[in-house]
């Protein structure tokens, strides 16, 4: 696919992550981390001293953004050197198993859903609008079970042709970021190879699952104060960094109208 310099012709189809390339939901993720991680971290080691809070940037980017409850709570607790039993998927909000503390994560975010909600990004209508006026049909992908109910709630899903979720990745057993297997779902769904296909993203374990995957244009979308995560989305595999959807749409196809 020749789609990485102004003009180049579109990709056949663009398969774009929902948590902070969408919707403006990554702050409320990286939130439900922290008070779960914490609560766990003052129960499983009070008196180390050793042991500091969770950080919703480094901490987050790092470990769980962009992977599912299970996987996101398994790296932490592996990278603070705290072993936990893996659980079932059923146990109870806590912090006994693995499964429990994602649990507990899960508890933490539909309480802020109720308080704070999420918006879409200004930038995300535009783009999607702007995308299937040039044909090309896009696919909203999560390992959320909450991003398809958000996504309506954003007004966006029209503007999609496909969405694969947390509860599709549970349903048909699909592994979780940085294996490819969500996009390749996307893309199939989509009608696209791989090779065809644009992927934006902007979670770390994102970017490495596109380049696994073999897809043909990988964008990571950096939209932190000073650009702080460029590099590490390049280091990565992305081929090209935005701050928003509408910079990637002008700056490699051109906004068609």
């Amino acid at each position: 696919m020749n789609g990485r310099g102004p003009g180049s012709r579109p990709p056949a189809g663009v398969v774009l992550d929902t948590d902070g390339v969408l919707l403006d939901s990554a702050v409320v993720h990286a939130a439900a981390w922290k008070a779960a991680f914490d609560s766990c971290l003052d129960r499983l080691a009070p008196d180390s001293g050793t042991q500091l809070p969770f950080d919703t940037d480094t901490e987050y980017r790092r470990l769980v953004d962009g992977r599912s409850r299970y996987d996101g709570a398994a790296a932490f607790l592996t990278a603070r050197g705290l072993r936990l039993p893996p659980g079932e998927p059923r146990d109870a909000p806590g912090c006994g198993t693995v499964w429990a503390v994602a649990a507990l994560k899960e508890q933490e975010f539909v309480a802020l859903l109720r308080t704070e909600g999420v918006t879409a990004f200004a930038d995300a209508r535009p783009a999607l609008a702007a995308l299937r006026t040039a044909g090309v049909p896009c696919a909203a992908v999560s390992a959320s079970r909450h991003a398809r109910a958000l996504i309506r709630a954003a007004g966006l899903d029209g503007l999609l042709a496909v969405i694969v979720d947390g509860e599709d990745a549970a349903r048909l057993g699909l592994a979780g970021k940085p294996d490819p297997a969500l996009f390749l779902r996307a893309a199939g769904l989509l009608g696209s190879r791989p090779r065809g296909t644009a992927v934006v993203e902007d979670a770390l374990a994102g970017v490495e699952a596109a380049r696994r995957g073999g897809f043909g244009l990988v964008v990571g979308v950096d939209r932190t104060p000073l650009r702080r995560a460029a590099a590490r989305l390049r280091e990565k595999g992305a081929d090209l960094v935005v701050p928003d959807l509408m910079t990637l749409i002008r700056s490699v196809w051109g906004e068609r109208r």
